[in-house]
């Protein structure tokens, strides 16, 4: 089982960015995929982001497709995403979450392990 603590949401204007990050414990860092995903109220949850093992695999959902920025740090055991340009419709509860199989891509039942979630709220 891998333990996961986000940090770095907040409220901001559009416009602006956040940078969110995922503290995890429990099982080698480096052998996971990892990824982000959203839920806003009334919509299911989301893939924002994920990244493989190593980092060099990098997948985006269209809607943030040259605006989010996901890396990792394995030294530190961080999965991070940088969110730029953010819009009202970014809006939502981020969640990371471990992907034991080492992609860190969909389909979301892959993803076995999550964290408790971080609020971003944009205003407009």
């Amino acid at each position: 089982q891998v333990h996961l603590v986000e940090s770095g949401g907040g409220l901001v204007q559009a416009g602006g960015s956040l940078r969110l990050s995922c503290a995890a414990s429990g099982r080698a860092f480096s052998t996971l995929g990892m990824g982000w995903f959203r839920q806003a109220p009334g919509k299911e949850r989301e893939f924002v982001a994920g990244l493989n093992w190593s980092g060099g695999n990098i997948y985006y959902a269209d809607s943030v497709k040259g605006r989010f920025t996901i890396s990792r740090e394995n030294a530190k055991n961080t999965v991070y995403l940088q969110m730029n340009r953010l819009k009202p419709e970014d809006t939502a509860v981020y969640y990371c979450a471990a992907d034991l199989t080492g992609w860190g891509v969909p389909p979301q039942a892959d993803f076995t392990s999550w964290g408790q979630g971080t609020q971003v709220t944009v205003s407009s």
